[in-house]
């Protein structure tokens, strides 16, 4: 059984006034952190970018855009590439989980994790994978042997 906890107001709702899960009485183990955030738990990073462009109708290709990515650094991003031990969720089916083969071998994931849109994940992990690359030194990179360096590329035509 869990014990019941006195929470801060801020730990009750977001900053946007929603209520919380602990804040509708939902018992968790553990206490929340100072911020009830991930951020809370020591070595942990987080970078965002957060893209609003443009208002009016939908164009496709032309906007407006209302898109973003949130990285994850469970080691910090001095050790963007150390394992951590990882799990992983999909509520419905949907959405796309780049990596969820190597946790449900090992256990682990190795690297900065991005959480976007479904239909920019293979872009995140791409990106973060390229950003992976330029960030190891050189002599402790794989690329060389196997050529992971190198991208397919689409046919456009016969």
């Amino acid at each position: 059984m869990t014990e019941k906890i006195d929470l801060p107001a801020a730990h009750r709702r977001t900053p946007a006034g929603k209520i919380r899960a602990r804040g509708a009485g939902v018992p968790f183990v553990g206490r929340p952190g100072a911020w009830n955030a991930i951020t809370d738990v020591a070595g942990v990073e987080v970078g965002y970018r957060t893209l609003i462009r443009g208002d009016g109708p939908l164009v496709v290709g032309e906007g407006p855009v209302r898109t973003g990515v949130t990285a994850l650094f469970p080691h910090g991003r001095a050790r963007p590439n150390a394992a951590a031990w990882a799990g992983f969720f999909s509520m419905s089916g949907n959405g796309e989980m780049s990596g969820m083969a190597l946790v449900e071998e090992r256990g682990r994931f190795d690297g900065p994790i991005t959480i976007t849109n479904t239909h920019s994940c293979g872009l995140a992990r791409d990106v973060t994978a390229r950003w992976l690359l330029r960030t190891w030194r050189p002599e402790t990179r794989p690329t060389s042997l196997s050529g992971c360096r190198s991208r397919p590329r689409l046919m456009t035509g016969p």
